[in-house]
């Protein structure tokens, strides 16, 4: 998957447009320490309940979510985030349709 061109401003929030009924992701950068993805969500679309080795940081760019961690759900608008953390069961659900940032760091605390 292609990534951002490096040393060039991004306006993330509209670099990504939305689909009807769907899920989009572009990945902006990738390396071994981990990876920062921008994702747009149409409403009542989201990512099912799985796990992760590392944490996640997500940042709503746009619209607003639903995350759900570890059983509790979290109400998310545009300017909030949330630290999903590392092997614990999450979820995303579009309130309405939304975009977001996730950066994920792989490492030892």
């Amino acid at each position: 998957m292609a990534t951002y061109e490096k040393a060039k401003a991004i306006a993330l929030e509209a670099s990504i447009d939305y689909t009807s009924g769907g899920v989009i992701s572009k990945q902006v950068t990738k390396n071994k320490a981990g990876n920062i993805t921008l994702f747009s969500f149409d409403k009542d679309q989201g990512l099912t309940e799985h796990t992760a080795n590392y944490d996640a940081f997500v940042q709503i760019l746009d619209g607003e979510a639903e995350i759900l961690i570890d059983g509790i759900a979290h109400q998310l608008v545009a300017g909030d985030c949330i630290i999903m953390p590392a092997n614990i069961p999450h979820a995303l659900r579009a309130t309405e349709r939304f975009k977001m940032l996730l950066t994920m760091i792989r490492g030892e605390e």
